[in-house]
């Protein structure tokens, strides 16, 4: 059965800041202890002016830490506006370009670009994922270039591991016969989850169980795309998605500009939650 049914207690609501990109990404409004910020948010498709999947996830205790999920194209060039975000990790979902694509302009960054622009950081990746990003290296005749840019790990299911100080702990999902994980990232008694993408299965309701907020992809309004999710079913299983708060996210600009039709809030580029 998708999604087993769950009791839905009513929950307040909560803050959502849209403002101008500064150079930590820092939202305007009440301080909290963990915020996220949606980088990017398009589909496997762009958006116009839209960057890919992108979510960055921070704290602002001391010291400052944050942890960028998934970096699709558009991301980087995001990060460096304005000053640039110095992420000291990353966990990526899964192979599909739209979800790592970034990490390699961000290699030929570390390597060639701005002493002082240089981002070096831990990589988390799905397992074999160094092997395979080795792979697309010799494919581009760049032996190592990522192997030079990047600390990189693999994590393994269902085990937590520590990223720039936050707790994750990686879930298999089902999408297509790629090898697919989402995200339970935890801070304290803050837990945020991120689905990447996935067909609907009820490993997506154990995913977003007890989440303080869910970031899931809904990729179209009915199901048209196989093993991803869409608005029709999200809604008649909404009440077996025990987190707090939703947002949905990886959608196209003409699902967005239907939004006036939908219950949920979406996630746009800019968008930050304090959690």
């Amino acid at each position: 059965m998708i999604f087993a049914p769950r009791s839905w207690p009513s929950r307040p609501g909560f803050a959502i800041t849209t403002r101008i990109f500064r150079s930590r990404f820092i939202a305007v409004g009440q301080y909290m202890d963990v915020r996220l910020t949606v980088i990017g948010s398009s589909p496997a498709w762009p958006n116009p002016g839209s960057a890919q999947s992108g979510y960055l996830v921070e704290t602002e205790s001391e010291p400052h830490r944050n942890l960028l999920l998934d970096c699709g194209p558009g991301v980087l060039g995001r990060l460096r506006a304005n000053g640039g975000v110095h992420v000291e990790a990353m966990a990526i979902t899964h192979f599909h370009l739209d979800h790592w694509g970034d990490l390699v302009p961000w290699a030929w960054l570390n390597a060639y670009g701005p002493k002082n622009e240089h981002i070096p950081c831990s990589v988390w990746l799905p397992p074999g994922g160094p092997s395979q990003l080795e792979a697309f290296a010799a494919n581009f005749g760049n032996d190592g270039m990522f192997d030079s840019a990047f600390e990189l790990h693999e994590f393994e299911p269902g085990k937590p591991f520590r990223a720039a100080g936050f707790e994750v702990e990686a879930h298999r999902l089902p999408h297509y016969t790629m090898e697919a994980y989402g995200f339970r990232v935890r801070e304290g008694e803050k837990l945020l989850a991120y689905s990447g993408d996935s067909a609907p299965t009820q490993q997506l309701a154990d995913l977003a169980r007890g989440a303080d907020l869910f970031v899931c992809e809904a990729y179209s309004f009915e199901k048209k795309i196989r093993f991803h999710l869409d608005w029709a079913t999200l809604a008649a299983h909404r009440a077996a998605l025990d987190c707090r708060r939703l947002i949905v996210t990886h959608m196209s600009d003409d699902m967005l500009a239907r939004l006036g039709e939908l219950p949920y809030t979406a996630a746009h580029d800019g968008m930050a939650v304090e959690l």
